[in-house]
């Protein structure tokens, strides 16, 4: 009975506070949107900077896995004592641009240098330029990898992003947050299952668009790229 009483008072929860939850989501979702805009641009252009170059792609990467390292907590707190951050909405996003880093950057990476080298000496021997075998051939055939390395950025986003309310967000995180300073279960379990949800819908909703961009074919042919190719 006392378990049906808890569940009970879940659901109540969910319907008495359900304008300051959908506000907390909206804001959380803002924020995830704007890093991963960000991150597409600066991370997917690095991992294509450094297709070509081994030596340099192991630094950067080494600096992506440094960062992924760093607890959440003290690298929001890092940012805010830098200038020109401070608690701001700037530093919950480029925590989490920093935290995209090498999920994307390592697949892009990995992709482009994956694609068959007989495909490649192909398109050059048709007369394609550097720039068009890459955007033309390489990109489409890496696409299922890239997309692999989005994917895990965006959800590991929906995660770090609750606790950027100790920075001053007020998001999904302040739910979570609230329940534990005021020691209510309710809070914290529905943050926690919102969050959640919030997580699966990202990941399925970006499964979707790789059905409708990526052959097929390509899917089932290179779903394991990234764990195949080493970084020399």
């Amino acid at each position: 009975m006392a378990l049906f009483d808890f569940f009970m008072s879940i659901i109540m929860y969910f319907v008495n506070h359900m304008e300051k939850i959908a506000s907390y989501t909206v804001e959380h979702f803002v924020l995830i949107a704007i890093a991963i805009l960000f991150s597409l641009v600066i991370w997917v252009s690095v991992g294509t900077a450094i297709r070509n170059n081994s030596g340099l792609a192991k630094s950067v990467l080494s600096v992506g896995s440094f960062i992924m390292s760093v607890p959440s907590i003290a690298l929001y707190g890092i940012l805010v004592s830098m200038p020109g951050f401070g608690l701001s909405r700037k530093s919950a996003v480029f925590g989490l641009i920093l935290y995209a880093m090498l999920p994307i950057v390592r697949n892009v990476y990995v992709s482009l240098n994956q694609v068959d080298e007989s495909i490649l000496e192909a398109a050059k021997g048709m007369g394609l330029s550097p720039r068009q075998v890459l955007f033309k051939i390489q990109f489409p055939l890496a696409l299922p990898v890239i997309l692999a390395g989005i994917r895990v950025a965006m959800v590991m986003m929906v995660g770090i992003a609750t606790l950027a309310v100790y920075i001053g967000e007020r998001n999904l995180g302040s739910l979570i947050q609230q329940g534990i300073v005021r020691t209510h279960d309710v809070m914290i379990i529905v943050g926690a299952i919102i969050v959640s949800i919030l997580a699966f819908i990202v990941d399925y909703l970006l499964g979707k668009v790789e059905k409708l961009i990526v052959s097929p074919g390509l899917i089932s042919d290179m779903p394991d790229m990234a764990s195949k190719k080493e970084v020399a």
